[in-house]
């Protein structure tokens, strides 16, 4: 069933690639649609959308592999010298800041739009395909999806360098694979907030990571910045998911009567937004452990160790 989702008096009103109402971003505004390429431009995703449609296997047995990894890898690298793959690290961490900050110039304007023309609700509420499922922006969220492939071998630098693998690494690495694949195939409403923000959140962290890599890190650059911008993503991602759960519930209460501009009934899937929910709640719970554990307790460990040490000095 296709749902009303956009303005149907709009000139740049047109049909995507899956035959949907779609609103044209580069039409709507022609000097943002003068940086598109073409590529971008002609680009259908519906190819692939429904190979992963049909194959939700993929992203399973890359965690089953990934998992598999850690282990065997560690294992591995037991008994032998750290590598030091520096040049490497530092070009992969490149190359995914400027990913980053390149879906994030794409997608951020596509969301300001629909929450300036929609509002909150219609953007938690209604069918991707007509929202932002298509077009540049449809292009840059699937590529955010498939991202999730290739951020696994942050673990693998982890494990050559044979530095500290904690849980919020893998747990995070894994569950958020499995979750864009569901949320994209099921096509979540509120995928453009989530993927918003990883991309901001991930241009910054990345980009921290090359310049540790290359030692060009300014000195008032700091780490629990970056934590703090993690922690920031998961507040909101939390609210988001709770925002959803609003929505779903007061047209459950109303029959399932619609609440959009145009009648449109709340297409959230419970399952997804609980899957967000728990992903999301728990990530904040690490992020904050670990904030604490880093930050706070162990700069007061570290204060108390160096008053420690100096009265040792003065006796």
């Amino acid at each position: 069933m296709v749902y009303r989702a956009v303005s149907e008096g709009s000139e740049c009103l047109t049909k995507n690639a899956a035959g949907l109402p779609f609103e044209s971003l580069p039409c709507l505004y022609p000097k943002l649609g003068e940086t598109y390429t073409g590529f971008e431009l002609s680009y259908n995703p519906v190819p692939v959308r429904d190979f992963m449609v049909a194959h939700p296997e993929v992203p399973i047995v890359a965690c089953i592999l990934y998992l598999n990894f850690i282990l065997v890898g560690r294992s591995y690298m037991n008994d032998k010298k750290p590598r030091s793959w520096r040049n490497a690290l530092a070009g992969w961490n490149l190359l995914l800041s400027v990913f980053s900050v390149c879906g994030f110039a794409r997608v951020f304007p596509h969301l300001v739009h629909n929450w300036r023309e929609y509002g909150m609700r219609d953007c938690l509420c209604n069918d991707p395909e007509n929202m932002y499922g298509s077009g540049p922006t449809g292009l840059w969220v699937q590529l955010f999806v498939l991202s999730k492939f290739p951020e696994l071998l942050d673990t693998f630098f982890i494990v050559i360098h044979k530095k500290p693998l904690i849980l919020l690494h893998w747990y995070h690495h894994f569950t958020v694979l499995l979750y864009c694949w569901h949320s994209y195939v099921h096509k979540a409403p509120a995928g453009i907030f989530f993927v918003t923000m990883n991309y901001a959140v991930h241009g910054i962290m990345y980009g921290y990571y090359f310049l540790m890599a290359v030692k060009a890190k300014p000195r008032w650059m700091n780490a629990k910045f970056i934590t703090i911008a993690q922690i920031s993503q998961m507040v909101v991602g939390v609210g988001v998911t709770m925002a959803s759960f609003y929505y779903y519930m007061k047209e459950e209460e109303n029959d399932g009567g619609g609440g959009g501009k145009g009648g449109d009934p709340c297409l959230i899937r419970k399952e997804n937004n609980v899957a967000a929910f728990v992903m999301y709640g728990s990530y904040l719970f690490l992020f904050l452990q670990f904030f604490v554990g880093r930050y706070l307790k162990g700069k007061a460990r570290k204060s108390i160790e160096s008053k420690v040490e100096a009265n040792k000095k003065a006796d």
